[in-house]
């Protein structure tokens, strides 16, 4: 092997190692904040009026509405369902009465529990 090649597999080493070494680091970062998903988990039962739950169903919260799409299947991003709740869509009307607080916070709960994000 020439040492072109052999400090070619080197630097391939070398960045596949630190790769794997940032790896953990990045999983932690992404982990999900507990009390964050609590409170859009409170949001998406109680706090909402009409309570999501009315029309949607979500296995993690025990809901089984019939009149949405079911979020287990449809795994709505972040985005997606930000924008469903502070500007409606379709027959769902916007939730004005929610903070921005709550909003991200349902936002993140329903894209963690369906696996979106």
């Amino acid at each position: 092997m020439g040492s072109s090649n052999g400090r070619s597999l080197l630097r391939g080493l070398l960045i596949a190692t630190l790769a794997f070494a940032a790896a953990p680091a990045m999983a932690e970062a992404e982990a999900p904040d507990e009390a964050k998903l609590e409170l859009g988990r409170t949001v998406f039962l109680e706090r909402a009026q009409p309570a999501c739950g009315i029309c949607h169903t979500l296995a993690d919260a025990g809901t089984e509405g019939a009149i949405g799409p079911v979020l287990d299947d449809l795994r709505p991003t972040v985005e997606v369902v930000t924008r469903a709740v502070t500007q409606g869509i379709g027959p769902m009307r916007p939730y004005t009465d929610l903070s921005e607080e709550e909003i991200d916070a349902l936002a993140h709960y329903v894209a963690h529990v369906t696996g979106a994000e």
